[in-house]
């Protein structure tokens, strides 16, 4: 037995690190609510753009993604995904909100510009094809002191007392000024945090806002210092998560066609480092955090 003890020693190792591999290898493979698609006019442009309804379903079907926060620029985009037959016989639901841009001009001016405010009551009048608008945004703040403009703070106020929920390009400092002019004073305040930071606070500073505010939900796309090697989780990261397993949200943020072009490699890339937590921890940011906000089963 002396020669082979060696071997089987060998033999086991090798099979200790092929169930490694595989493990390592192994993804998320439940259903993934993405609560950041946009469906611009580049995307679709009236069915005759790179990405019509048909293509951009069966890329949200293939990854297994059954529901969606639709924001496009213009509306129209979100209209359309609503109402496309398409969309019903994929299986994904559409969870409509009121993008404030019109075109790209809007992105710097929205804060303070009146007639963004109109459109807004206009399109929550009209609603989709869907149901009602359930949300405002994406919106974006590249100054955080425009939080102060007054269509901002009259949005935030018609947010809180309408139930709608908010999806806000920010950076920390304009989620204490957003939140201080809802009426409850970010309490009862519903706002998704768009890449929980693109700028990338530190993750303290994002557990001091989560603790501030009981409601505040933190989307992980683009998030910088998220993931480490191999595209898994960054040690604070995982710790942050598995400390607020219902405060976060995923989303393909598909901005430009070529978020849409690389549709598969992020919801690939989610799935992977979904598949290192615990399985209901996973759940929960895959599907049910999102799901629940908006009462879906």
């Amino acid at each position: 037995m002396g020669p082979r003890h060696p071997l089987r020693i060998a033999a086991a190792l090798f099979a200790l690190a092929a169930a490694c591999l595989g493990a390592h290898a192994a993804e998320y493979g439940g259903p993934l609510f993405d609560a950041h698609l946009h469906y611009n006019e580049e995307a679709w442009d009236g069915d005759s753009g790179p990405y019509p309804p048909a293509e951009a379903l069966a890329r949200m079907q293939r990854n297994g993604v059954k529901a969606i926060i639709a924001n496009s620029r213009p509306n129209a985009g979100t209209q359309t995904l609503a109402a496309a037959q398409e969309t019903r016989a994929a299986g994904v639901t559409v969870v409509p909100f009121v993008r404030l841009y019109r075109n790209r001009d809007d992105y710097s001016n929205w804060f303070r510009d009146e007639s963004i405010y109109e459109m807004v009551q206009a399109e929550l009048a009209r609603g989709t094809a869907s149901g009602p608008y359930r949300g405002l945004g994406e919106f974006h703040l590249y100054d955080s002191a425009n939080a102060n403009g007054a269509v901002a703070r009259k949005l935030i106020v018609l947010a809180e007392q309408k139930k709608l929920a908010v999806l806000a390009h920010v950076d920390d400092t304009a989620i204490d000024l957003l939140m201080a002019h809802s009426p409850s004073k970010g309490q009862a305040m519903r706002l998704i945090w768009a890449h929980t930071g693109i700028g990338g606070p530190p993750v303290s500073r994002v557990r001091t806002l989560l603790e501030r505010y009981p409601l505040l939900m933190g989307e992980l796309s683009y998030r910088p210092g998220l993931t480490c090697e191999g595209g898994m989780l960054c040690p604070e990261w995982r710790d942050l998560i598995l400390r607020y397993p219902d405060r976060f949200v995923v989303g393909s943020d598909t901005w430009v066609n070529q978020r849409w072009s690389a549709y598969d490699q992020i919801m690939g890339g989610y799935r992977r480092w979904l598949a290192e937590l615990p399985p209901e921890v996973a759940q929960r940011i895959a599907w049910g955090n999102a799901a629940a906000l908006f009462g879906l089963r």
